[in-house]
């Protein structure tokens, strides 16, 4: 009986120390050692813009009729005879029917007031109807205006110029940011006495610029406008670049 316990205390002896030893072993495995590599990289960071700039091939106009009456059917009876007349012109000067598009046409009552800022209780009803024309044709627009303004059009509310392909331009645009980029990390490298090592992102931002050349309402500034020689311009398309380097 003696001999039996004495092997059953050795037993547990030895279970606990094999235990021990293998907790021992799993803490060393798991301590870090000084060879463990960095959790970050240094970087620069840098941007770079470029601008292309590029000659107007198309023209987008509005050109609105703008009739009043105290009867609302005259006041778009007159409408629709004045507008299909600037129709008419602007198409006599080889607009496409698919470049006239209509943007608005407008029915508005308007209460109308005494010099003692009172109501009346009479009622003028105002019809607006605008189209957009496309003009595909620059040298076209100054003509374009001076028949739609003789044959009855009483607004004009801007010439927007465009381009219509920009990929060319885009793709200049963006080489000269990058350009612009790598030049200010050379320099920035160099002052801080690193090396440049390989590109880690690039973000682009791009955007381009067309100028209206006019904005008027009224009779008078239209048709002054149309008198006028009307230059397109130039217009810019501008890329943003922003690019992440590693260094050492």
């Amino acid at each position: 009986m003696r001999n039996k316990i004495y092997l059953l205390v050795s037993v547990a002896l030895l279970s606990v120390l094999a235990v021990g030893c293998a907790g021992a072993a799993y803490a060393q495995s798991a301590t870090p050692t000084s060879e463990t590599p960095p959790t970050g990289e240094r970087t620069l960071n840098v941007s770079g813009s470029g601008i292309a700039y590029l000659s107007p091939d198309i023209a987008y106009v509005n050109i609105g009729v703008h009739t009043e009456d105290q009867n609302a059917a005259e006041a778009v009876a007159a409408n629709n005879s004045q507008a299909d007349k600037v129709i008419n012109a602007i198409k006599k000067l080889g607009v496409a029917e698919k470049d006239i598009q209509t943007t608005n046409f407008s029915i508005n009552p308007q209460q109308k007031y005494d010099s003692q800022g009172q109501p009346t209780g009479e009622i003028t009803y105002s019809v607006d109807n605008v189209v957009r024309v496309t003009v595909r044709d620059l040298s076209k627009i100054g003509d374009l205006l001076d028949a739609a303004v003789a044959a009855g059009a009483n607004s004009i509310n801007g010439i927007q110029f465009d381009v219509v392909d920009r990929t060319e331009a885009l793709s200049s645009a963006r080489q000269a940011a990058m350009q612009s980029a790598q030049a200010k990390a050379h320099e920035l490298a160099k002052a801080a006495g690193v090396t440049l090592g390989d590109i880690q992102t690039i973000t682009e931002y791009s955007g381009n610029y067309p100028t209206p050349m006019f904005n008027s309402s009224n009779v008078p500034m239209a048709a002054e406008a149309a008198a006028a020689p009307v230059s397109p311009g130039q217009m810019t398309v501008t890329v943003e670049v922003n690019v992440v380097y590693g260094i050492k």
